[in-house]
């Protein structure tokens, strides 16, 4: 039973970066790559980290319990630090001067 929820976060994980990836290459501009970069890569981690979490727990033992709750720190880390980063990125792409896509920049 616990070896489907792993498959199925592992998969659900899986959809979520690749949904990333395609948002970066469709969107237009620096700023709204950065945001399925930001948001989908850490919903896409979660996910794939915690189908970790549980697979290690399908031999129960307290260092195995252990090990499942320093994965689920890395989680929380990760959960916290990654849209920290991606708005660092953004605010220093704003203050080195790139601007936003606009309809006017359309065509080129």
């Amino acid at each position: 039973m616990i070896d489907v929820i792993v498959i199925a976060l592992l998969i659900c994980g899986l959809v979520f970066f690749t949904g990333g990836a395609v948002g970066i290459l469709r969107f237009p501009d620096f700023y709204t790559r950065l945001h399925p970069a930001g948001k989908m890569d850490t919903l896409g981690s979660f996910l794939m980290v915690l189908a970790v979490a549980l697979f290690n727990l399908h031999e129960f033992s307290w260092a195995a319990l252990l090990t499942s709750l320093k994965i689920l720190l890395i989680i929380l880390f990760v959960f916290i630090l990654n849209p920290t980063a991606t708005h660092a990125i953004v605010d220093a792409g704003f203050r080195a001067g790139m601007r936003p896509w606009t309809k006017k920049d359309r065509g080129k």
